[in-house]
């Protein structure tokens, strides 16, 4: 059996061409793993984005049907005229009664229209005043959502928190500091800050249940706007809803991703809510 022996020179060539190729495989590795949770990231503001869309739906599609129903009501008022009108036993009473109602079924309907119409310019209103404190770049990092006169900002964990913690992670600071924009900008509206959890129970020794993390990752927040942005205090709550206010199902590990949050509630007093709606342009 005659064995092989291969020029040194071509046996430096391949040792060298092997170093490379490890070198050339770690960096894609790097590479890959920070595609991956940038992936993640995206997929997470994805699904949240889904389910606002989702209750944004909802909320239309119910007006639209109180209006459909009102013209569907209003159809039959004019068939019952129309027969009134042919039928010589009819009196003049009942055919003016069937025209008034017909004209209150018909302002009704838009009065519906015209307080579906404000609804969408009061919203339109409280997100160009909240946000007018962060840039154009600022804002792809902060997503801010109006519904019925309240804005809600929402952050999952992994954002906000090391792993399994309480604490706020480096990371979260430049985050802080831009929602701490939007709530100093308005400065005498209120602030609930809102932990959320999946169902999975936690197993720290210091932490007992779900209601602890998720109402010591509020305080945390709280106490990061008061002590690092300078947020009024007294503007401010804490509080932690566990794994009782699930907005996803957690069953699966995307539900679970979106249950674990944090949500910042940014409400305006009455008074203040009044002015608003004064200043919320008519659409006709």
């Amino acid at each position: 059996m005659k064995i092989l022996r291969l020029p040194v020179a071509l046996l430096a060539i391949v040792l060298a061409s092997s170093c490379v190729s490890t070198k050339k495989y770690t960096a894609l590795q790097t590479n890959y793993d920070s595609l991956q949770a940038k992936h993640k990231d995206l997929n997470i503001r994805f699904l949240n984005s889904q389910q606002d869309l989702a209750n944004a739906n909802t909320r239309a599609k119910s007006l639209e049907d109180q209006i459909a129903g009102e013209r569907s009501n209003m159809r039959a008022l004019q068939a019952a005229l129309d027969k009134c009108l042919t039928s010589s036993n009819q009196g003049n009473t009942n055919i003016s009664k069937l025209v008034d109602e017909i004209n209150s079924s018909n302002k009704y309907i838009q009065q519906l229209i015209a307080s579906k119409n404000k609804s969408d310019s009061l919203n339109m209103v409280l997100t160009n005043n909240l946000t007018r404190s962060l840039s154009r770049e600022e804002m792809k990092d902060v997503d801010v959502q109006v519904l019925k006169g309240v804005v809600y900002i929402s952050l999952s964990d992994n954002m906000l928190y090391k792993s399994g913690s309480y604490e706020i992670s480096d990371k979260a600071g430049e985050t802080l500091s831009k929602i701490a924009k939007i709530i100093t900008d308005y400065k005498d509206y209120d602030v609930l800050v809102e932990g959320n959890t999946d169902n999975v129970p936690i197993a720290k020794p210091n932490i007992r249940n779900n209601w602890d993390l998720s109402a010591l990752r509020a305080s945390s927040v709280v106490q990061a706007l008061q002590n690092n942005y300078n947020v009024d205090p007294k503007r401010l709550t804490a509080g932690g809803r566990g794994e009782f206010n699930p907005i996803a199902n957690n069953d699966t590990e995307a539900g679970k991703i979106k249950n674990r949050r944090t949500q910042i509630i940014i409400t305006p007093k009455l008074d203040q809510f009044m002015d608003l709606i004064n200043k919320a342009p008519d659409k006709k």
